[in-house]
């Protein structure tokens, strides 16, 4: 196959359903206003509701819970924003898009990059806005730290797009959709470390926690946010186990929904 033959059979396809989902993420308002203002909301609420009844274990001396819920908001909000991007399957298959897609000469494996890089893309922009509000919570982001936060980020918010994907592909209504993310994903985030240390909670809980692939995000997160401070993630993961199970995470969720896409029969378009 030439160079040319690949670009109208990867790369241009993948491209173009990368760009419309930032066109049509761009053009609704309310999904930027939730994705992002729905976090937002929990951070302040939580935040300064426990802020004096929560001892935070990584916060240094003068910060409280409304600094170690700061981490956890980020991995929410990219979650917020997997979950909108990938409901778009579903309204794509109820439109007849999605079909349209899958019968013309395009590789899945373009269809399936472009929706999860579409739906990483818009994850990370928005992660990186709500980092712009570490200074004001005591944290101070070095250069270093700052391409660090982008990497994990961007390797996270692909493996939730992509945990997404595989939930979204099969379904064929978005209130299931919203049953399966209260069910499943809310939880996933919230045994995440990213509301309460696992130090805190039962035994049991502790091995799910660690069991956790989002958990390692969230440390690798934390790891970024304390650069130069290294005592406050003491105890924790490593960075660089964090960042390698982040990426393994990020290529499982990838190799699942391309192999659930592959997997589509015709009577699953209908």
């Amino acid at each position: 196959m030439s160079t040319k033959a690949e670009t109208n059979y990867f790369v241009l396809p993948a491209y173009t359903l990368w760009w419309r989902e930032m066109v049509r993420f761009f053009r609704q308002r309310d999904r930027v206003i939730g994705a992002l203002g729905t976090p937002l909301v929990f951070w302040l609420l939580l935040g300064l509701g426990l802020g004096k009844s929560f001892s935070a274990p990584v916060a240094p001396e003068g910060h409280g819970y409304l600094e170690y819920f700061f981490g956890g908001t980020i991995v929410l909000v990219l979650l917020f924003t997997a979950i909108f991007s990938t409901i778009s399957i579903i309204e794509d298959r109820r439109e007849g898009f999605l079909q349209a897609v899958l019968v013309a000469p395009v590789g899945r494996f373009a269809l399936v990059l472009g929706k999860i890089l579409g739906g990483t893309t818009l994850a990370l922009i928005q992660g990186l806005v709500f980092v712009l509000l570490a200074p004001f919570v005591g944290v101070s982001l070095s250069v270093v730290a700052v391409i660090w936060l982008v990497v994990v980020m961007f390797l996270l918010a692909f493996a939730l797009t992509g945990l997404g994907f595989l939930l979204a592909w099969r379904m064929d209504s978005t209130q299931g959709f919203h049953a399966i993310m209260n069910l499943f994903l809310i939880p996933l985030w919230l045994l995440s470390g990213a509301v309460f240390p696992p130090s805190g909670a039962p035994a049991f809980m502790r091995w799910i926690m660690m069991c956790n692939p989002v958990y390692y995000g969230v440390i690798a997160i934390r790891h970024g946010l304390y650069w130069n401070a290294p005592l406050a993630t003491a105890g924790m993961p490593s960075r660089e186990l964090s960042l390698v199970v982040t990426a393994v995470f990020a290529a499982a969720m990838f190799l699942l929904s391309l192999k659930a896409a592959q997997r589509t029969t015709r009577g699953d378009l209908q």
